[in-house]
């Protein structure tokens, strides 16, 4: 029979592999860049033992894979706090199955900050989150959900100035990845004990400011509406992808509004008309297009000819009198709380803004890793390699001066247990 001490040794060695996984999948890192990036200092087949609870990081391997994440050591030892839900799986045609799994777990580790960061300020469960809330069976079902959904927020039916700003003052979190260029956009829930603690919408950065916003209102309405008697995505009658469309428009652009500023039946629009409503509404003129063929206000054959002008003009990927992307700042206005409160330390806040919260010099690791997740993927891998081999230098000094320090050679729990498999 194990025996109590045994069984806590266990658990904690359990819990330090799946955070030493979420880290390195955060980073887009196989196992072998992870040994790489600590310099050799330990190998491959040792970061998958320490992944699956088979073996316990010595001291100075912890200081090692802490250093190669960024993070303190002490974070090797946190279990992610909550179980987090992903929707919306099928949007993800073009990324790999690596791809996926790290904007995973960099969407896991930014919720984590964010729950924690509600829970020091007494923020957790203090507003309702709307989950499926909303059955769709048809395109008015999403028309209504989206009236409700303004209704119950007070948002009236004028068009929103910062839809980021909506969703974080109703304890939706906003969150950003970068580097992929296949991925738009993603939502998530996170549970505690089968009660709905967060939810999140993730979007791509780098995009324009009318692209981010249908994002944001896309992944919100995949939160709010129940689809599961919809088919799914490519079926030719209304789909899941259909309704969540139609109530992220209706969202940023309500009907009865709307046709009050487009009129109930048009033969034609302009450009200008077109970049005129794209200002006020937040919309690209493609998602404008595609509401005004959805309200029936422009036939088909109209919507059918501006697709092929819009392809001609290169407008797919770039439109005309872009709009700039919003900014979320909810982290950042808690983390400055939280900090100013005493409740957590200049060196949390700091790791957490990437900056120094009283406005000193950030560390230079700090710098360097938030400019180091800006990077498209396989830069970043180039990147690590080049910093993989400074670090091998500098751990094998270490090695040295620890050496005649104490006389001679160190005792490596890990290396001396990788030579015994």
């Amino acid at each position: 029979m194990t025996s109590p001490a045994r069984t806590t040794d266990m658990n904690r060695e359990s819990i330090k592999g799946d955070r030493i996984r979420q880290l390195r999948l955060a980073e887009g890192m196989t196992q072998a860049e992870l040994a790489e990036a600590t310099g050799g200092l330990v190998s491959k087949q040792m970061v998958s033992r320490y992944e699956r609870g088979k073996a316990q990081p010595s001291p100075s391997v912890l200081e090692g894979l802490a250093e190669a994440f960024g993070v303190k050591t002490a974070d090797l030892f946190r279990k992610p706090v909550v179980d987090i839900e992903f929707d919306a799986y099928r949007r993800f045609g073009q990324l790999g199955t690596r791809e996926q799994e790290q904007i995973e777990r960099q969407v896991e580790r930014e919720l984590e900050k964010r729950i924690q960061l509600q829970d020091l300020l007494g923020q957790l469960r203090t507003g309702p989150i709307p989950s499926n809330e909303w059955n769709v069976t048809g395109p008015e079902d999403a028309e209504q959900a989206a009236v409700e959904l303004r209704k119950r927020w007070q948002l009236g039916l004028a068009p929103i100035a910062n839809v980021t700003e909506v969703l974080e003052d109703h304890h939706v979190h906003v969150i950003k990845v970068t580097g992929f260029d296949d991925f738009d956009g993603l939502s998530a829930r996170a549970w505690d004990k089968g009660d709905l603690l967060a939810a999140a919408v993730i979007y791509c950065g780098g995009r324009p400011g009318e692209r981010q916003r249908l994002t944001l209102a896309h992944e919100l309405a995949h939160l709010v509406l129940d689809t599961e008697g919809l088919p799914e995505e490519g079926s030719e009658e209304f789909d899941e992808e259909d309704a969540v469309f139609r109530m992220g428009a209706a969202f940023l652009a309500p009907r009865e509004p709307f046709l009050r500023d487009v009129g109930q039946k048009r033969q034609s629009i302009q450009l200008q008309e077109l970049l005129l409503l794209k200002k006020e509404y937040g919309m690209s003129i493609q998602a404008l297009l595609y509401r005004l063929r959805d309200l029936e206000v422009i036939s088909e054959h109209h919507h059918r000819q501006w697709s092929i002008e819009i392809n001609r003009q290169g407008w797919r990927k770039a439109e005309p009198e872009e709009i700039g992307p919003e900014r979320p700042t909810w982290l950042r206005r808690s983390t400055y709380r939280a900090y100013s409160e005493g409740l957590i330390s200049e060196e949390e806040a700091e790791q957490i803004l990437g900056e120094n919260p009283d406005g000193k010099e950030p560390s230079s690791t700090l710098t360097q890793r938030r400019s180091l997740m800006e990077l498209p993927v396989e830069e970043r891998r180039q990147v690590l390699s080049k910093q993989a081999e400074e670090m091998k230098e500098y751990y094998e000094e270490t090695r040295e001066e620890r050496a005649e320090e104490h006389g001679g050679s160190i005792y490596d729990y890990d290396r001396e247990e990788a030579r015994d498999e």
